[in-house]
């Protein structure tokens, strides 16, 4: 139920995942849709959806650690 967000372009892009790596949202700023400018718009969600996707992982890594008291155990993430 925890959720990260990533964003990219300074904020004018920011998707937001659950720690089960399912996309719940995505927000573009209005301005960049006006500028017409298709492909920056899709680099961007492209790189904040891998970036929230990347802070899903280290969160439940983290989630994991405390739980396992730091141990290591092979296999877990």
């Amino acid at each position: 139920s925890k959720q990260v967000t990533g964003t990219a372009g300074g904020g004018i892009v920011t998707v937001t995942v659950t720690g089960g790596m399912q996309v719940v949202s995505v927000k573009i700023d209005p301005e960049v849709v006006k500028s017409g400018d298709v492909e920056m718009l899709q680099d961007l969600t492209v790189a904040a959806t891998n970036e929230a996707l990347r802070n899903a992982r280290e969160m439940m890594a983290n989630e994991l650690k405390s739980l396992t008291g730091g141990l290591n155990i092979p296999g877990l993430l």
